[in-house]
């Protein structure tokens, strides 16, 4: 069997701006329906980024096989190159060359506000990147667009490939019955306690009970740690103490590199899920979804001192 890890989702560009203000003090209530404001923003910075291509990083980091399924425009080029000189297995990575790749711009102010804008770009047809004749030991479907993601699962239940489904930024794109849809796919599902409490309003189901019907649910809760629903019980995971609190943009697709890494070795859920929280508190300490690395020997040093347990040489 192939040792791949398919890593569907987005493949991004974040731009990140800095205004040396207070948004406050220049978008007035009383002239909203005019607005015509404009930011000056000297601190500009460009990250790698996309739950598919964090998650990818993250996995190649620990010594996995990645292969991200993703859909991007004509200015991927650098991109797709940092991939592969990274050794990211960038086959299955669909390229348009008449769309742009999706890429988020954000403004940040000095009280931590943010103003966003999205161009989602080549994202849009992701459902036509077909995986059918893809070999994987585990999948991901991870946000993306609906189509696609809902494109990706039936490919992967079709072929067998396990995968775990991470709701994240898509989730106000799904109701009801598209849960309903998904889940009844999926071997497992991954998300963060907020995303829980919308998931279990919507389906008007518990974790617990959510959880009788895949292998596995893990709810992930910041620096409390995990809960993991498996086998009819509940364990919880505790946080690693991260070196510093700098910026949790991406953590949650390091944990999900911890946990399919495991997956990827034949780990049992719970030695996952603590490979899981241990990524992501590395990751916290650094800027960025993309900008922190350690070699194999560090992390499996790391993780034998959290928890016992080391990464296979």
């Amino acid at each position: 069997m192939s040792n791949a890890v398919l890593v569907c989702g987005s493949v991004a560009f974040d731009t990140i701006t800095l205004f040396e203000g207070r948004f406050k003090d220049h978008i007035l209530a009383e002239h909203i329906k005019t607005l015509s404001v404009s930011f000056f923003v000297p601190t500009m910075r460009k990250e790698y980024g996309g739950c598919a291509g964090n998650i990818a990083y993250n996995l190649r980091m620990l010594g996995g096989n990645p292969v991200p399924v993703a859909t991007v425009g004509k200015d991927a080029t650098e991109y797709l190159q940092r991939m592969k000189d990274a050794g990211i297995d960038t086959h299955a990575i669909s390229v348009l060359p008449d769309m742009f790749t999706p890429q988020c711009h954000i403004t940040t102010d000095l009280d931590g506000n943010q103003i966003a804008a999205f161009h989602p770009g080549a994202m849009m047809q992701s459902a036509s990147n077909d995986i059918s004749q893809e070999k994987a030991c585990w999948g991901i479907v991870a946000p993306d667009s609906k189509d696609g993601m809902f494109a990706h699962a039936e490919r992967l239940a079709k072929s067998g490939i396990p995968f775990v489904f991470d709701l994240g930024q898509a989730m106000p794109l799904f109701d009801k019955a598209d849960l309903e849809r998904m889940l009844g796919l999926a071997t497992a599902l991954t998300v963060n306690d907020y995303e829980a409490s919308v998931i279990e309003e919507r389906m008007g189901k518990s974790m617990p009970q959510l959880a009788g019907q895949l292998e596995a649910v893990i709810v992930t809760r910041g620096a409390e740690g995990a809960d993991l629903y498996h086998d009819g019980g509940q364990v919880t995971i505790p946080a690693v103490k991260a070196a510093a609190v700098t910026d949790p943009t991406g953590c949650g697709d390091s944990h999900r590199a911890g946990l399919l890494y495991g997956l990827s070795q034949g780990w049992g859920w719970e030695d996952c899920c603590r490979l899981g929280s241990l990524m992501g508190s590395l990751k916290i300490a650094s800027q960025g979804p993309q900008n922190h690395w350690f070699s194999r020997e560090e992390l499996s040093a790391m993780l034998l001192k959290e928890f016992g347990l080391a990464l296979p040489a």
